[in-house]
């Protein structure tokens, strides 16, 4: 679950990125955003000195800066950064990276939906199950996999709160209840 912190400033971001005018592409951001998470999370030194208070915002900035140099951070993204830092939020950096998806998602129209499958699924099951679960949720859908092989077969795919359960464990659980039902 994401903090009401941390979505608050994931749709400030959003609301720069997204703006009438902004030349900057979303998809990049969200990239950028990932890279320097990944830095960040990377290295327990670092962790301990963004969040320290002995550390000078300033030298944090410094050390940021010369860090992000490398990927090719935008402005946008470099500034928001040092916002971040600045707050004392580096330690919510990674909800505040999952924030902004969820709320760019929202803004372009694109509906997160999470699809567990027994085993790993060819590029054409994806394509298909993003077609399908696109129809039924009436929005562009935007799939995460994962295999799940308790499943035994199947998928099972959840869009928010509603479960597509497609699994041949799904259909023995729902076999078992009939079957007890009578």
């Amino acid at each position: 679950m994401l903090s009401v912190v941390s979505t608050r400033y994931a749709r400030a971001l959003v609301d720069v990125v997204t703006a009438p005018g902004s030349n900057i592409d979303p998809v990049q951001v969200l990239s950028q955003l990932r890279a320097v998470q990944d830095l960040i999370h990377g290295s327990d030194i670092l962790q301990h000195a963004l969040a320290s208070p002995a550390v000078a915002p300033s030298r944090k900035r410094a050390v940021m800066r010369r860090l992000m140099e490398p990927l090719g951070v935008v402005d946008k993204v470099r500034n928001f950064v040092y916002v971040v830092i600045d707050h004392r939020r580096g330690h919510e950096f990674a909800s505040i990276v999952d924030a902004f998806e969820a709320v760019l998602d929202e803004r372009l129209g694109f509906v997160a939906a999470e699809v567990r499958s027994a085993t790993a699924l060819t590029d054409g099951q994806r394509a298909q199950l993003e077609a399908q679960v696109s129809r039924l949720a009436g929005k562009k859908a935007k799939l995460k996999f994962s295999s799940d092989p308790a499943l035994i077969g199947g998928v099972v795919a959840r869009v928010g709160s509603t479960v597509y359960d497609g699994s041949v464990r799904g259909q023995l659980e729902r076999l078992r209840t009939r079957l007890g039902a009578g």
